[in-house]
């Protein structure tokens, strides 16, 4: 199933670009083509020069070589801006799929896909499928070349052609069994990559943590043990490698020797002349390159395999919920929700407090979109519609890097002062440099402060329903005293959820409900 989930996808790239793929395939078989053929002009040359004793006969088979060389020249070209137009087409085109994927899957994604496996995708995985798309011409190139190169042996000596045919397939069968382990060993070192690379990102984003606590030096050591582990898988599949290109080497070497040898002794009995003996000799070593690109595709190929299935692992996370195939509109005007799994009403334009406990967060995520709104199921909702009218605010959602009045006013009409007064956040930005840029997630703000700017967003989408989950937990009791009043106020005539056990909100709630103990 793995392979062939991996398949699938370097398959859905490569049929974006037949014409592409089909220009590398011949230009790296008219690159490979000329080199086979040359030990057979040459070896031609050498009996016509022994037997005709004329210029003229050499003279031409020196423009024959001279063809074959402008001919391996011009195709050459052409191989290489082909390569490298599918090693840009692989890379980048796995980059779209999983950055457009990535996009759809908004908040699914960091519950379900740790951010060292989307960041080793991106860093590491694409290079290894567009290698995989590099290495196909001059793949290609080899077969053919070693096909018409063992056709034509067979025709000049049946014997020394037979070897060549069944010796260079033997050769390159013999390395196929380093080819399990080299996988095992490749997927072990991905798997070890991706989690040292979640651990990176965790302590990036923790950093200004680790340094209050005193923390840096024992994740160091942490980081430095999931890095040797890295290592240690990386030396354990270039161990393999290694074994691969030796196997490559003495194999190919031995069918090198035996067809030197038997033709030594046809060229000693008068079976095969001279000018033969040097051309088996040639294509012999000739095919050593074949072999060489074929443990090379091999590998590459066995990398590429692994990269692709993370990348089609992370594209076969699905949204949630999926969109119906005949969505239904939900109601104008503010909402009620119903939630089938407890039969609690909420009831529309009202203010309504919830005490779920530890359960806080499924229970938002249930009423947000497996609820019903207005007596429409969700689930028979269009997920965008729903997006735009119910928002579900976490107390833990993300501010980007960039200007704060931008990153918290998101179009929808509401005043952004009024939101920013509701929220009780006017002293955050006051606080921030004069220029009011955020820096990435807001990391320089206190936990306190970064709530404030999430519920001031919040406000802004002007949502018909707002689900807030502890929205004021960081802040202090005058404060969150504030902005429960002002929440009460502004958010007059809509229903809004708050999931909180602090009875500041419960003292200002229309209606109270304990779901703590629901299933």
């Amino acid at each position: 199933m793995a392979a062939a989930s991996s398949l699938r996808f370097l398959w859905s790239l490569l049929a974006q670009r037949p014409g592409l793929l089909l220009t590398a395939t011949a230009a790296g078989s008219l690159w490979m083509l000329p080199t086979a053929l040359m030990p057979l002009a040459i070896g031609a040359a050498i009996d016509d020069g022994i037997r005709l004793h004329e210029i003229g006969t050499l003279l031409g088979w020196a423009l024959v070589v001279l063809g074959l060389g402008l001919v391996q020249m011009i195709a050459a070209g052409a191989l290489q801006w082909t390569t490298h137009t599918l090693w840009l087409h692989g890379a980048a085109g796995s980059q779209r799929l999983v950055l457009a994927h990535v996009t759809r899957l908004g908040g699914v994604l960091t519950r379900k896909v740790r951010a060292g496996e989307v960041v080793t995708i991106g860093a590491s995985d694409i290079y290894r499928v567009g290698n995989v798309f590099e290495v196909v011409g001059r793949a290609t190139g080899a077969l053919v070349s070693f096909a018409v190169a063992a056709v034509l042996l067979l025709l000049i000596s049946p014997l020394l052609g037979a070897v060549v045919l069944v010796g260079v397939p033997l050769a390159t069968l013999g390395i196929s069994p380093l080819l399990g382990p080299l996988r095992r060993r490749e997927e072990v070192q991905r798997e070890q990559l991706g989690h040292v690379s979640a651990q990176a990102a965790d302590i990036v984003s923790g950093l200004r943590i680790l340094r209050g606590v005193g923390g840096e030096p024992r994740f160091h050591r942490r980081f430095t043990t999931a890095s040797q582990r890295v290592r240690a898988a990386g030396i354990e599949a270039g161990r393999i490698e290694s074994w691969l290109v030796g196997a490559e080497v003495l194999l190919t070497g031995l069918v090198t020797v035996l067809v030197t040898w038997l033709g030594a002794r046809l060229a000693l009995d008068g079976t095969i002349s001279v000018g033969e003996l040097v051309a088996f000799y040639g294509v012999s070593a000739f095919l050593v390159i074949p072999v060489r690109t074929a443990s090379e595709a091999a590998y590459t190929f066995v990398g590429g395999m692994v990269a692709a299935g993370r990348a089609q692992g992370l594209l076969q996370v699905r949204p949630e919920p999926p969109a119906p195939e005949h969505p239904r509109a939900l109601p104008p005007g503010p909402l009620d929700l119903f939630d089938e799994a407890t039969g609690t009403r909420i009831a529309a334009g009202e203010l309504t407090v919830i005490d779920a406990g530890e359960r806080a967060e499924a229970v938002a995520e249930r009423l947000a979109w497996q609820s019903h709104a207005g007596g429409v199921p969700l689930r028979e909702v269009d997920p965008d519609e729903v997006r735009q009218r119910i928002l579900l605010a976490h107390n833990q959602d993300l501010l980007f890097a960039g200007p704060v009045r931008t990153e918290i006013d998101l179009g929808a009409g509401v005043d952004l002062d009024a939101a920013l007064d509701t929220a009780d956040a006017h002293d955050v930005l006051a606080a921030l440099p004069a220029d009011g840029v955020l820096d990435e997630r807001g990391r320089s703000l206190s936990g306190g402060q970064r709530q404030r700017l999430l519920l001031a967003r919040a406000l802004c989408a002007d949502a018909d329903v707002l689900i807030l989950d502890e929205p004021t937990s960081a802040v202090d009791a005058h404060t969150e005293a504030r902005i429960v009043a002002r929440v009460k106020e502004f958010r007059a005539g809509r229903t809004t959820i708050v999931l909180s056990q602090s009875p500041l909100w419960t003292s200002v709630a229309d209606r109270t409900l304990d779901m703590g103990a629901e299933t």
